[in-house]
Order: structure tokens, then sequence, then C-alpha cells
């Protein structure tokens, strides 16, 4: 007998039929155009490891301070890196977090703000189909972490039919 690699990477609700956590999940999946409950579990067990290694933070800071204090630097500027966490923020910032914090930071998200879809489900459709372009490099997933520094250079592929601003498929105003 072989094990197959564990490829579940979320963890699914305690009680599955709470109207009120249901109601919550399905206005974040229109919300961020999640195309499933699965893509909000994995950010939300996502946020749960990122609270979990800070309080594991905070809780060690008695032991040896210079290996915690460089520990805490590299996650801390792992999270500021992909901008979920500003500049003057601290450990005790990540127990603060939302998962809409982590959402916001999906490169389907960020294509719809910056006007390059005319609504979250159309930014997804241009990422899967390949016209949605970081650095120049083409990247197809939705689910994407966008950095800090790579917000800037999203763009069409200019390979792309909707690279001319001609397309119907482009809003009135785009870049």
């Amino acid at each position: 007998m072989t094990l197959g690699k564990n490829t579940k990477f979320y963890e699914t609700p305690n009680h599955p039929y709470q109207g009120e956590r249901i109601a919550e999940e399905s206005g974040l999946i229109g919300q961020y155009g999640l195309k499933n409950k699965e893509e909000l579990w994995r950010t939300q067990s996502e946020l749960r490891s990122f609270r979990r290694e800070a309080r594991l933070l905070l809780g060690r800071e008695q032991g040896d301070v210079a290996a915690i204090t460089e520990e805490a630097t590299e996650f801390l500027d792992r999270l500021r890196r992909i901008g979920i966490l500003g500049r003057e923020d601290g450990a005790d910032d990540v127990l603060s977090l939302e998962v809409t914090d982590l959402l916001e930071r999906r490169l389907q998200t960020i294509v719809y703000r910056k006007g390059l879809g005319n609504t979250p489900k159309q930014a997804r459709q241009f990422i899967t189909h390949g016209h949605v372009t970081i650095d120049g490099h083409r990247v197809t997933t939705p689910s994407y972490t966008v950095s800090t520094e790579e917000e800037n250079s999203i763009a069409y592929d200019e390979n792309s039919p909707l690279a001319d601003e001609l397309h119907p498929a482009r809003a009135e105003g785009q870049e």
C-alpha cells in the first residue's frame, strides 16, 4: 500500500449547518468571486496558521531572545512583503487579521480592483484563460498571492486579444 500526497490544505467547519456562517461565507464568495467554499476555507486555514505562528512567537519571548527576534522578524517581513501587515505592525497585530485581509491580496481581487475585469468573476476568467501577466509572466492561478512589489506590474498579456483597447470585453476607461 502506498500513501498519496496530502492534498487537502484546509479544514472544513466543525458544524456544517449553521445558517449565519453559511450566509457569511456566501457573501464573501460573491464579493470576491470565489469558485466555491473550498477556496474560502483554504484562506481561513492560512489565516489560522499565521495566527498560530504569531501566538507561538509571542509565547516564546522568554527564551533565547536573539533567535526568537530573528524568527519573528522573518515572519513579519514575509507578511509585510505580501501586503497583509503594515510597516509598524507587530506579531500581536497578526492576531487581529481578518480573512478579508488575505482575500484582498489574491490576484483575482487585485485584477478586479485595478479595473482589468468588470466583475470579480470576469477577472477570474481573464486570469484562468491566460490574459493577465505579472512582470511579463503569465499567471493562470486566481488565488495567487500578489506581493506589494508585483502589484504595479499586473497588466494584460501583450499577445492577448484583450490588450487591444477596443476589445468589447474591456470596460470604458480601462488601462
